[in-house]
């Protein structure tokens, strides 16, 4: 344990500590004493422990507030926090339903490449037939002839 000396309000208290904290003490006393004096100032002498009761009050309703703020923005980023999670599965759903379309897309496209080979095979054969019966037709004309 540490000791520290604080000055409040012209006295001098001998204050306890753990090791390390002595300067967050000195802090808080003299955020204290600032409140205190302030309150002083704007009152007067209303007597010490009147204003000392009234300096705990203040700083009480500020811890509050600042903990009903801190409350609020917890809830505002537990709710950020769940639009991120459902904004993340729809941008996963919305990749996997394009992988889907590109798969099938390109099994679309593999099913037209076989589909225009065949056809194209058909086609040489239908040229490929026509051309050996025009030739057959071409020597029995001139056979006849």
């Amino acid at each position: 344990m540490a000791n520290v000396n604080i000055k409040f309000n012209g006295k001098d208290f001998l204050l306890s500590c753990d090791d390390g904290q002595e300067e967050h003490l000195e802090e808080l006393a003299n955020h204290l004493g600032d409140k205190f004096n302030k309150l002083k100032s704007d009152l007067g002498n209303i007597g010490e422990n009147k204003l000392l009761l009234i300096t705990s009050i203040k700083i009480m309703d500020e811890y509050f507030e600042t903990k009903k703020k801190a409350d609020i923005n917890k809830k505002e980023i537990e709710n950020i926090t769940e639009k991120f999670k459902e904004l993340k599965a729809l941008a996963y759903d919305y990749k996997d339903e394009k992988e889907d379309e590109t798969k099938n897309l390109s099994n679309n496209i593999s099913r037209l490449e076989e589909e225009i080979e065949n056809i194209k095979n058909e086609y040489d054969k239908i040229i490929s037939n026509t051309t050996q019966q025009i030739e057959e037709f071409v020597q029995k004309t001139n056979l006849k002839n």
